[in-house]
C-alpha cells in the first residue's frame, strides 16, 4: 500500500522514517515516500498520485489548505480548521480529509502529564498552526487565551471556536500578567530569528511551556528563553510530530502504533 508526505520543501521531513518504523512495529506492509509538490501544479500531482493507486498521504506546508479544498469529505476537526494534514482514499474512490495536529498535541500533553480538565492555556499566535489544534484542546476541556500581535486575527479565531468551549483573544502587547497552566508557542518566529514580544514575567510564571516547533540538536529560541527565566517544565513539538503521525497511521491502517520507542530511535 502506497503512502507519502507532500510538501515544499520536503527533504527535511521525518515522516517517511516515522511511518516506516510504525509499519515495521505493527507488521503492516506499506511503502511511504516523500513527494515534492509543485506550487503551480499541486492539485494535478496529488490527483495523479491517487489515480496511480495510492491509499493515503500526509500534507504539510504550504499545501494544507489546498488539499482541504480538494477532498470530498472531511472530519469535524478538519472542517473547522479549514486545513488538512491527512488524506485517505475511501473504498468508493473519494478522498477523506482529516487534521491530526490537534490530536497529536493533546496526546503529547497527556504523555507529559501536563493536561487535565479546566486548565487555562495561553496560545501564542493566531495562524494555521493554532487553528489546527483549537478544537481538540477545547474538547479536552481547556480554557484558552489566544494572544497575537494583531488582535483582529485572534478575535476571528476566538469567535469561530467559541461554540465549542471557553476561548478568548487578547493583543499580545496587552496580555495581563498571570500564571498559565501551559503556554504554547504556535508561531515560527523563534526559528526564523524573530522574538516573541511577550513579557518575561508571564513566561516565568507559567507552570509549563511548549513549543510546537522543534530542533533535535538544541532548545528552540523560545524554550531557551524560558529556561533562562527558570521555567522547569519545557518541551518542544517533537512528541506532537510523532503523535499526529500515529493518529494518521491509525486512520489509515486501523492500528495505533506506540510512539515511545521513537524518542530513542530518532
Amino acid at each position: 500500500m502506497l503512502y507519502a508526505v507532500w510538501g515544499n520543501p520536503i527533504a527535511q521531513s521525518k515522516s517517511p522514517q516515522i511511518h516506516r518504523i510504525f509499519a515495521k512495529q505493527t507488521a503492516q506492509d506499506v511503502q511511504y515516500d516523500a513527494m515534492l509538490g509543485d506550487e503551480q501544479d499541486f492539485e494535478r500531482q496529488l490527483l495523479a498520485f491517487f489515480a496511480q493507486g495510492a491509499a493515503g498521504c500526509n500534507i504539510t506546508s504550504p499545501f494544507k489548505e489546498r488539499a482541504f479544498k480538494l477532498a470530498d469529505a472531511h472530519s469535524e476537526r478538519c472542517l473547522i480548521a479549514e486545513a488538512c494534514n491527512t488524506l485517505k482514499k475511501l473504498d468508493d474512490g473519494t478522498l477523506y480529509a482529516d487534521n491530526t495536529d490537534g490530536a497529536g498535541l493533546v496526546t503529547d500533553l497527556q504523555r507529559l502529564n501536563w493536561i487535565k480538565p479546566n486548565q487555562t492555556l495561553l496560545i501564542l499566535g493566531a495562524g494555521g498552526a493554532t487553528k489546527g489544534v483549537l478544537l481538540p484542546l477545547l474538547h479536552a476541556q481547556q480554557n484558552i487565551v489566544i494572544a497575537n500581535r494583531t488582535l483582529a486575527k485572534a478575535q476571528l479565531l476566538a469567535e469561530k471556536f467559541s461554540p465549542y468551549g471557553n476561548i478568548r483573544a487578547v493583543e499580545l502587547s496587552q496580555l495581563p500578567t498571570q500564571s498559565f497552566d501551559v503556554i504554547i508557542n504556535a508561531t515560527s518566529s523563534g526559528l526564523h530569528g524573530g522574538t516573541i514580544q511577550i513579557n518575561d514575567e508571564i513566561l516565568r510564571a507559567a507552570k509549563a511551556v511548549y513549543d510546537m516547533q522543534y530542533d533535535r540538536q538544541k532548545d528552540t529560541p523560545f524554550l531557551a528563553r524560558c529556561g533562562a527565566l527558570g521555567v522547569q517544565n519545557r518541551s518542544d513539538g517533537f512528541g506532537m510530530l510523532l503523535a499526529q503521525a500515529a493518529h494518521t497511521f491509525h486512520l489509515w491502517r486501523g492500528v495505533m502504533p506506540n510512539i515511545t520507542p521513537l524518542f530513542e530511535q530518532l
